[in-house]
């Protein structure tokens, strides 16, 4: 009983100094409080947890991209009044307090696939002065049996033996007429 108490005013005790904002109840709802530093949680997160990331599928993050600073809590209380006051550039710097790039700025190619295909290139080029390399030093010479004489060879012998008469080669060869059908 005494052990429970125990357990139960520690509990509490943790549970007031945690801010309000944080995840109660998650290992990690303490962890990621240490990574996002001052940053605001503004929503539920992505798979529930405060992080920040740069999606197309998921555009609004849990939390800002930047820590507030003076400048830009001035600019949010301007920001509760009349929008048609804020100038461009006070929309932009809270635009980008709040995230690091614009939805045209994710959705743009990074040119990393120009990468990927150089290397396969290079490696593809290597490959083929390794085939090369190999015939050149490594194979043998192509047997004779290679040559037009010696294949002009087997075939009559196929012809001559009748080898596979239904279906194979020798079907299509006219045994009266000594030529291939057509």
């Amino acid at each position: 009983m005494a052990l429970r108490l125990i357990n139960s005013a520690v509990l509490r005790q943790l549970a007031s100094q945690l801010p309000k904002s944080a995840q109660v109840g998650s290992v990690a709802a303490v962890h990621t409080l240490d990574k996002i530093g001052k940053r605001e949680i503004v929503g539920y997160g992505w798979n529930g947890t405060a992080c920040y990331a740069d999606r197309v599928d998921y555009p609004l993050p849990a939390v800002r991209f930047r820590e507030p600073t003076n400048e830009i809590n001035a600019l949010r209380a301007k920001e509760q009044g009349d929008w048609k006051k804020l100038s461009t550039q006070e929309i932009k710097a809270l635009y980008r307090a709040s995230f690091c790039q614009t939805i045209a700025e994710v959705q743009a190619g990074s040119g990393e696939w120009k990468l990927h295909l150089g290397i396969a290139l290079l490696f593809s080029a290597a490959a083929i002065w390794v085939a090369v390399l190999m015939n050149l030093f490594v194979y043998d010479e192509l047997p004779v049996t290679f040559d037009e004489e010696h294949q002009k060879a087997q075939l009559q012998r196929i012809i001559d033996l009748e080898i596979n008469p239904v279906t194979g080669l020798t079907s299509k060869w006219d045994y009266e007429n000594k030529k291939w059908k057509n």
